[in-house]
């Protein structure tokens, strides 16, 4: 592996580990590519500049400590965030923003009417970002776990039940890819395993899956990569690859 210096436009150099190999541009079969992504705030430097790439079929978890920029990262993909700089390409081709219909974005907010039901919440998702093919509300209700919650206003759900309909907002949406802020929280041992029970599906069906985490139950059973970013450079420190054949530039394959 190298060692090699890298430079943001406010920042001195940070250490950054990639492979031996030529930046060169990403084949086709990555869903996601990001190019010298940096967001700032009041003038401050939040992340960035970044270069990754996501592939259908993974994982990717973005670590790193408290402020660092994980959760802006994906409010910036997600469209709520203008970035500074940087360059995205969806399927290959660029695009100044993800296509609403290509991303599915869970934060913190679980997003429902409080004063509508469980069943409502969904048809009302439904009918504005369209369902998967062979997903209904009432099924996707029934996969986490919630079934006989339909007529139950979503305000009146405890913070475990809210986080499992936002998962099955999720298993309705068409989107390929998923942003998933801190997954797992508010969730008992039962609801994390339902979250990489669908995680994995949505792999298996082509999908893709950007992940925040502070490193509680970070590692779900999937083929996934991680991108560090680091709080000192505010940049991506290292990406370790697992089970991925191809490589991009400031990516590690590891195993």
């Amino acid at each position: 592996m190298l060692f090699i210096p890298i430079y943001s436009a406010n920042h001195g150099p940070a250490s950054c580990k990639i492979s031996a190999m030529p930046a060169i541009a990403p084949p086709p079969s990555f869903l996601l590519d990001v190019r010298g992504l940096r967001f700032d705030r009041n003038d401050e430097c939040v992340f960035g500049p970044l270069d990754f790439a996501v592939h259908s079929g993974e994982a990717l978890l973005v670590t790193g400590g408290n402020g660092v920029g994980k959760t802006t990262l994906l409010r910036v993909l997600a469209g709520l965030l203008r970035a500074g700089e940087g360059e995205l390409y969806w399927h290959g081709e660029p695009c100044t923003r993800l296509p609403a219909e290509g991303i599915a974005f869970v934060g913190h907010l679980a997003g429902h009417k409080a004063d509508l039901g469980a069943l409502d919440n969904l048809r009302f998702a439904a009918g504005l970002h369209g369902s998967r093919r062979g997903a209904s509300p009432t099924s996707a209700l029934a996969s986490v776990g919630l079934a006989g919650y339909e007529d139950i206003p979503a305000g009146r759900l405890s913070a475990g039940q809210r986080k499992r309909l936002s998962l099955a907002r999720l298993l309705l949406s068409p989107a390929r890819l998923w942003l998933l802020d801190e997954p797992y929280a508010n969730l008992d041992r039962d609801g994390i395993t339902l979250v990489d029970r669908l995680l994995g599906k949505h792999l298996s069906e082509g999908g893709a899956a950007l992940i925040t985490t502070h490193g509680a139950y970070a590692a779900p059973p999937v083929q996934t990569r991680t991108l560090l970013l680091d709080a000192q450079a505010r940049n991506a420190q290292s990406v370790d690859a697992e089970n991925v054949g191809v490589e991009s530039p400031n990516m590690e394959s590891g195993a």
